[in-house]
């Protein structure tokens, strides 16, 4: 399976969210979506509650917080 091209779905502009990632066309942060996750909802239950995002969103969400992880620098 072939990751997720997190840019095509996740962006950052100052004018939104104080420059957060968020699920492009929404107010929806990667954090928000990551939360949602940690907290024990499914995929389903979020698209379910926010119709406006996709299942590619969710895991473009996931792609983003997963490259971060990796360029991660340890001083």
């Amino acid at each position: 399976m072939q990751q997720i091209d997190y840019k095509l779905y996740i962006e950052v502009n100052p004018e939104i969210r104080f420059g957060k990632p968020v699920i492009k066309g929404t107010r929806i942060t990667v954090y928000d979506v990551l939360q949602w996750l940690a907290s024990g909802m499914s995929h389903e239950e979020i698209i379910s509650d926010f119709p406006q995002i996709s299942e590619k969103q969710i895991l473009a969400c996931l792609s983003y917080a997963a490259n971060k992880e990796r360029v991660i620098k340890v001083a």
